[in-house]
């Protein structure tokens, strides 16, 4: 073991962001119950992981920018956290370094630290989407990760066809939530009771905001249109709260804002069906059982590249929806670009928002979906990591040249 016997382990995990920081900290409390309390865990994490004794070489706000303007902002300040990252981790010369999420910054650290340390083994936790954007990354990835952990069931496969590392599927966080998103008895109505539900879900980045809300606007009116009574809920992200109000001053039925963790979920166990931008929430919306279509519309730049995809093949898969891919079916309906039109959208909302042969289709697809996702029986999520983790810590790197 990579571990010097009568010493402590010491784990090295860099994270950039608030989803990496709770994968992170899960990790922790796993590691501790197998390596021992004594752990010395260091490296680059937020509140969670600093809370079970991470000693962080920085404020990870620092590093925790979204958009290409943001990142551009702060990028002299973002190279040379990068490299205090990286010296961070030789000094500490840990049994196992521990990426978390966030490519951009967490894989650069990785990279210097593998032609500066070979020795120190290199676990990636959550796979960049290799399988739909850039699938030469995943080749790439092999020289300086050692083993992959991947939140969905279809990437170990995915990265065994790409030529990536070798890759295990340790489950999805939403996987061991179900409960929060699924309708206790009576919470869901009934749909012939006449008060339907309906979620908009416009994405939680600024520019998602921009292009997809006009439309959503008035596929809502059209859609409200048709159907007496209907409830719109939009759950959003606080830091958008000003944009998406002033957004929606104008539309003629307007949606009730709702924000936080604990409101959207109440908002996914009341809705009967949901209009939403491609992302993870769609699966979300799958695990709690809400039928949806699914829309999106990308700037300029992705445009162009996709209108170069069939030169260059960026792109690998035929559908951007998570459900979709995980499920190897077409079972929700999605509308990218100049496809995602008003008429369009409304029409298979009203057809979602009663007992209809698509809205039945879709709630089928749904219920084969913790079957996809499952892991073996008394295995979590952050046990499954652990265990990839402990067994990088017993043998040298495997990792290959690109």
């Amino acid at each position: 073991m990579n571990v010097a016997s009568g010493r402590p382990a010491r784990v090295c995990l860099v994270m950039g962001e608030e989803s990496g920081d709770q994968l992170g900290a899960e990790l922790m409390k796993s590691l501790k119950e197998r390596l021992g309390a004594d752990t010395v865990f260091t490296g680059l994490g937020g509140e969670r992981t600093q809370a079970l004794g991470l000693k962080s070489f920085f404020d990870m706000s620092d590093v925790s920018v979204m958009g290409l303007s943001a990142v551009l902002a702060r990028l002299p300040l973002i190279v040379k956290r990068v490299y205090q990252t990286v010296d961070g981790v030789i000094a500490a010369d840990p049994d196992v370094l521990v990426i978390i999420d966030s490519p951009d910054f967490t894989h650069n650290v990785a990279k210097r630290v593998r032609k500066r340390a070979p020795h120190i083994p290199i676990v990636g936790y959550v796979s960049p989407s290799v399988w739909a954007w850039r699938p030469g990354r995943a080749r790439k990835m092999r020289a300086y990760v050692d083993e992959l952990l991947a939140l969905l069931p279809f990437e170990p496969q995915a990265h065994e066809r790409l030529g990536g590392p070798r890759t295990h599927y340790v489950g999805h966080p939403l996987s061991e939530n179900v409960h929060a998103l699924r309708p206790a008895a009576g919470e869901r109505s009934r749909l012939r009771d006449g008060s339907p539900v309906l979620l908009v879900l416009p994405g939680s980045r600024g520019n998602e905001i921009t292009r997809l809300l006009p439309v959503f606007k008035d596929a809502v009116a059209k859609t409200a249109a048709q159907q007496e009574n209907l409830e719109i809920l939009l759950p959003a992200v606080a830091h958008l709260e000003d944009r998406i109000r002033e957004a929606i001053a104008d539309w003629p039925v307007k949606p009730q804002i709702v924000f936080g963790v604990k409101a959207k979920r109440a908002a996914f166990r009341r809705a009967h069906a949901a209009l939403a931008a491609s992302g993870t929430v769609s699966l979300e919306l799958a695990l709690a059982g809400v039928p949806m279509v699914i829309a999106y519309k990308v700037d300029w730049f992705f445009r162009r590249l996709k209108d170069l995809n069939a030169i260059f093949k960026f792109s690998s898969v035929d559908s951007m929806v998570l459900p979709n891919i995980v499920l190897g079916e077409k079972a929700v309906p999605e509308f990218l670009d100049d496809d995602a039109d008003p008429d369009t959208l409304s029409s298979h909302l009203v057809d979602l928002l009663k007992d209809s042969p698509e809205r039945a289709r879709q709630q089928a697809a749904f219920a084969r979906l913790d079957a996809a996702m499952r892991l073996p029986d008394g295995y979590s999520q952050s046990r499954a990591a652990a265990d990839v983790v402990i067994q990088c810590m017993t043998a040298p790197p495997v990792s290959e040249g690109p």
